[in-house]
């Protein structure tokens, strides 16, 4: 259960097999190119971040757990690294706790302990700056109290994962993975009046939104989050 959730977290997409590679081929190349510009850099925190940002990003293609382990710690490490330098560099906490989700989905035994880090991450990130990726701290946060375990086994709570997940919508309600994520938590809740309640807005937000997110780098986002507007609607009216 744990893991699936995390997978959840990582913001995994069935992607038909060509996109699949050519959104790895991006992603692959992307990060390569963090990590030149890293060596390069030095001290360079803002190299050191969008490395990490890049590492999370190619570990969504992992095709194996030792590979998305790699790529994790990868990341993790040049966040911790970041941080070690300027502790109050809010995306480099962001991003090291997005790949910390990515290592959680290789792990059975110790997932919960990593669970618990994420958590605190998060929340660091929220004091320092929950603009980040598009309210993504919030959204983040949200999916982890949902999808978790709930007391005594780990930290999942209803109430909480609703509290995050309707400010991110707050913050950043241009941005449809947020107003899909909180449509698919009333779904799994079977909250179906809260659903309908929101539908015509989140369908106003999907089309002005292809607008301002157009283009290759948000492709795969679309696959992602087309597929995902159907399957709510074919649950809230079989």
């Amino acid at each position: 259960m744990l893991i699936a959730a995390l997978a959840v977290l990582a913001f995994a997409s069935p992607l038909q097999a060509s996109e699949v590679c050519s959104a790895a081929a991006r992603a692959e190349q992307i990060h390569l190119q963090a990590r030149a510009r890293f060596e390069q850099s030095g001290t360079n925190v803002q190299a050191a971040w969008q490395l990490g940002q890049a590492c999370f990003e190619w570990a969504e293609f992992a095709t194996s757990n030792t590979q998305r382990a790699e790529i994790a710690n990868e990341g993790i490490n040049v966040c911790r690294l970041a941080l070690s330098r300027d502790a109050a560099l809010a995306p480099a906490h962001y991003y090291l706790a997005m790949n910390l989700a990515q290592l959680a989905r290789t792990k059975t035994i110790g997932a919960l302990k990593i669970v618990s880090e994420m958590e605190a991450v998060y929340k660091r990130t929220i004091a320092l700056d929950p603009m980040i990726d598009f309210a993504g701290p919030h959204r983040s946060l949200g999916l982890l109290y949902r999808d978790a375990p709930g007391w005594p086994a780990s930290i999942g709570s209803h109430s909480k994962a609703r509290q995050h997940l309707l400010k991110a919508v707050e913050l950043r309600p241009e941005f449809p993975e947020n107003w899909l994520c909180l449509l698919e938590t009333y779904v799994k809740w079977g909250e179906r009046k809260n659903a309908l309640a929101r539908l015509k807005e989140v369908e106003a937000v999907l089309k002005t939104g292809r607008e301002k997110f157009a283009g290759e780098p948000w492709a795969a986002s679309w696959e992602d989050w087309d597929r995902r507007w159907r399957e709510i609607r074919d649950r809230i009216y079989p």
